[in-house]
C-alpha cells in the first residue's frame, strides 16, 4: 500500500525536528480531511480570530492562548482561508466552510466554556477578509496586535530577508531602498486585484502598518465590542497581563501560574538600521498613527 504523502515525508531523507513536525501536522490535516469527507466528526467554527498584524507578536500570543486549558488553536496556527491561501494555483476560500472547519477541533472535543481560535496576520491587510469572516461568523470576536508600525516594517524587513530561501520573490534591496521601493513593487499587483500574491505578502513593509485603514473593515461590520486592540509593547513586556485582558475579552479563567511566556517566532539577523531610515518612517506613519489614537480614543506611543 502506498503510504500518504506525510506519513511518507516522516520516513524518506534526513530525520530533523522541524522536518517531524511539519509532517505530523500534515498527517493531523489529512485525517481531519478525510473525516470531513466521509461526513464524520463534526468540527466547530472559531469563537475568536486574531487578525494581525504581522511581526507583531502573533506567534507568541498563539503560544500562550494555546496553553489555556479553555482554548484550542487550530492546526496550524494561520489557516488564511479568508485570504485565499499561500499556494498561488489554489484559492483556499473556494474550498468552503468544511475545509475550514478540519482545522478546527471536533464538537465532542468542546466542553462548555471552551473556545477555538487561529491567528492569521493576513487577515487585518487583506482587502477582502474583514467582509468574508462576517459572512460565515458575523459574531465572532476579533484581536488585533499593533506594534510601531516603524519597529514592525523593519522587523518585516529582516524576516523577509531571512526567509529569502523559502521565497521566489527575493528582498536583495537593502532597509531604505526596500522602504522607497514598495509603491513600485505593489503596483501591478494592486491593478490586477491578485491579493494572493507572494508580493502582496512580502512586499507591504508600510502598508500593513497603516492600522487605521485597515481595521475601518472591520468596524464598518463588527461591533466595536467585538474587537480588542492589544499593544505589541505591551505584550512584550508584559505577557500575562495582556493575557488577562484577553481573558476577560473572551470571558476566560485566568490562569496564574504554569504558563510559558517564552517568545515565539524571534528573528535573529537584525542589524543596525541608519537612523535616517527611521526618521523617514517615523516621519510617514505619524498622520497615520494620529488618525488611528482619534478614532479609537487611545494613545498608542508611537
Amino acid at each position: 500500500m502506498a503510504l500518504a504523502g506525510p506519513v511518507r515525508r516522516m520516513l524518506d531523507g534526513p530525520w530533523d525536528v522541524p522536518r517531524a513536525r511539519a509532517a505530523r501536522m500534515d498527517a493531523r490535516m489529512l485525517v481531519r480531511r478525510v473525516g470531513h469527507r466521509l461526513g464524520v466528526a463534526p468540527r466547530v467554527l472559531p469563537d475568536f480570530l486574531v487578525i494581525g498584524a504581522q511581526k507583531s507578536g502573533t506567534s507568541s500570543l498563539f503560544r500562550y492562548l494555546d496553553q489555556h486549558p479553555q482554548v484550542r488553536g487550530s492546526v496550524p496556527k494561520e489557516v488564511h482561508f479568508f485570504s485565499g491561501g499561500l499556494a498561488p494555483a489554489v484559492d483556499a476560500y473556494t474550498r468552503g466552510e468544511a475545509w475550514y472547519r478540519a482545522h478546527f477541533p471536533k464538537v465532542s472535543e468542546m466542553g462548555e466554556g471552551m473556545c477555538a481560535f487561529e491567528a492569521t496576520p493576513l487577515y487585518l491587510l487583506h482587502p477582502h477578509a474583514a467582509a468574508r469572516i462576517h459572512a460565515l461568523m458575523p459574531g465572532v470576536k476579533l484581536v488585533a496586535v499593533l506594534r510601531n508600525p516603524t519597529d514592525r516594517a523593519l522587523s518585516h524587513y529582516f524576516h523577509n530577508v531571512r526567509t529569502n530561501p523559502r521565497r521566489v520573490f527575493q528582498e536583495t534591496l537593502g532597509p531604505a531602498e526596500a522602504m522607497a521601493a514598495e509603491e513600485a513593487r505593489l503596483a501591478p499587483v494592486l491593478a490586477a486585484g491578485d491579493y494572493r500574491s507572494e508580493i502582496y505578502r512580502v512586499a507591504t513593509y508600510k502598508a500593513r502598518g497603516r492600522y487605521l485603514e485597515q481595521l475601518r473593515r472591520y468596524t464598518a461590520l463588527f461591533p466595536r465590542e467585538n474587537l480588542l486592540l492589544l499593544r505589541a509593547e505591551d505584550l512584550f513586556i508584559d505577557p500575562a497581563g495582556q493575557m488577562r485582558l484577553l481573558a476577560d475579552f473572551l470571558g476566560l479563567e485566568h490562569v496564574r501560574a504554569g504558563v510559558d511566556f517564552r517568545a515565539a517566532n524571534v528573528g535573529d539577523n537584525r542589524e543596525t538600521v541608519d537612523p535616517g531610515v527611521r526618521e523617514e518612517l517615523d516621519a510617514y506613519f505619524a498622520p497615520h498613527n494620529r488618525a488611528l489614537a482619534e478614532a479609537f480614543g487611545r494613545d498608542f506611543g508611537w
